[in-house]
């Protein structure tokens, strides 16, 4: 299921025309980090992957709208931040992944 949402959300932003095409770039690059970094926490918390790749995937789908709506972007993003900090200890390249991906989004305008 995790993979299923990160695909669908490097589908969706390359298809996405209101991103340039290094920032796009750049967001996929990011989201290839999301894959190990799932992987291991499914290994141990199946549910908390899947509810953190459909964060990623929420936070992803509102980046992308022609018509930003960026209260619940942040909300998403929020959520996300709040939901890893239990990984923190166990799972710092989760956590790393998480803290850039919302700092690139940010500087987006989200």
């Amino acid at each position: 299921m995790t993979d299923e949402h990160i695909e669908k959300t490097k589908s969706a932003i390359e298809s996405a025309g209101n991103i340039p095409a290094d920032k796009k770039a750049e967001l996929l690059g990011l989201l290839s980090k999301l894959k190990p970094a799932i992987a291991k926490v499914s290994q141990t918390h199946r549910e908390d992957a899947q509810s953190i790749a459909r964060l990623v995937e929420a936070s992803a789908q509102e980046t992308i709208r022609a018509q930003k709506k960026p209260e619940p972007a942040k909300g998403h993003l929020h959520e996300l931040k709040q939901f890893v900090r239990n990984f923190e200890a166990s799972h710092p390249d989760l956590v790393a992944f998480v803290t850039e991906y919302t700092g690139f989004l940010s500087a987006l305008g989200i």
